[in-house]
């Protein structure tokens, strides 16, 4: 089968094409460019510059697949969660297309699309667990099997990319600040002692208080007329941001001990200090698969979308008769941001 997916639930207008689970086309349009002046997504702009890319994203990935849009079997699409507008573009895109080809629709949940863009590595074993961190989002979610997600943590206000964000636009390092802060960490020392965000038994997150001590210890030193290097300050935070994720995920092992596979998810994922005490963690769990995502699948992208509506299509619970007519039109309260 031949899936067309589409993924614009934030600031990447993204195309991609499958063969099965087979990838032949992956086309990210970024806005980081247009948003970077302001340190964080602009919803409106972002809406605006997917409904200018989305043609042509879509042109490029048929064409680097080498497909014509008739040899398309199936319309895949984010249906959330994410920004409402950015969504809406690419809703109406599948929907167009689903049209034009008399296709059959597959919506598919952002965050259910980035723990399945490891399947691009092996296949799962169940039970599973995933880690979904990203600019919106900081999840656990058990898997007892296929697409069955049960969240058991997460954040109860700042997202971990959210504060990652945040603390670079306080550094003045630029946007998205993942791979900003990740980068200035690399040559400072963990020399500042920050709080253990929500450090309990629990499974959930917050990232809300970590921030305000970064902002805390900088306007303090300022006022002291310290200097600082930001290097420092990012080790700093990057050092315990990653520390509070490791030891929820420690928590989650201890609690559902029979897990076979361990996934991390989203753009987060990426981040090479989280990386590699996940993999140091892992260490200590032979029994559990680790699989990390490929680097230019731990951010948005389509491919992600392609794969999870693959299996989606496969399972005996999927409506293979899903039209447009049976899409809902959603309100803005059915969308987190």
């Amino acid at each position: 089968m031949i899936i067309l997916a589409i993924e614009s639930s934030c600031d990447d207008t993204c195309v991609a094409i499958l063969k099965d689970k087979e990838l032949l086309s992956n086309v990210v349009s970024s806005q980081i460019e247009f948003h970077n002046k302001y340190g964080g997504v602009m919803p409106e702009l972002a809406s605006r510059l997917h409904i200018e890319k989305i043609t042509y994203v879509i042109k490029e990935a048929v064409s680097k697949a080498n497909i014509s849009l008739k040899d398309v079997d199936y319309i895949a699409f984010t249906v959330g969660p994410g920004l409402v507008g950015s969504l809406h573009v690419g809703m109406q895109a599948a929907k167009t297309l689903a049209l034009l080809l008399n296709k059959p629709l597959v919506p598919i949940h952002h965050l259910a699309g980035h723990i399945y863009a490891a399947r691009f590595i092996r296949e799962f074993k169940f039970p599973l667990l995933a880690l979904v961190v990203s600019g919106g989002n900081t999840e656990l979610v058990y898997m007892e099997d296929e697409l069955k997600f049960k969240i058991v943590g997460q954040t109860l206000d700042d997202a971990v990319g959210e504060a990652y964000d945040k603390v670079s636009r306080l550094l003045q390092s630029g946007y998205p600040g993942g791979p900003a802060i990740d980068k200035l960490s690399k040559s400072g020392e963990i020399k500042y002692h920050l709080p253990m965000p929500k450090n309990d038994d629990s499974l959930d997150f917050s990232y809300s208080g970590l921030k305000s001590a970064v902002i805390n210890l900088i306007h303090n030193m300022e006022q002291r007329k310290e200097s600082y290097k930001k290097e420092d300050i990012a080790a700093s935070f990057q050092n315990v941001a990653c520390n509070i994720l490791i030891k929820k995920v420690k928590l989650a092992l201890k609690r559902y001990p029979n897990i076979k596979t361990f996934v991390a998810a989203g753009g987060v994922s990426a981040n090479s200090c989280l990386r590699e005490k996940l993999v140091e963690l892992l260490k200590d769990y032979p029994q559990i698969d680790l699989i990390l995502p490929n680097l230019s699948l731990c951010g948005d992208n389509a491919a992600m979308i392609g794969m999870c509506a693959y299996y989606k299509i496969i399972s005996s619970s999927y409506d293979n008769d899903l039209t447009i007519s049976s899409i809902p039109q959603y309100e803005l309260e059915d969308f987190s941001l």
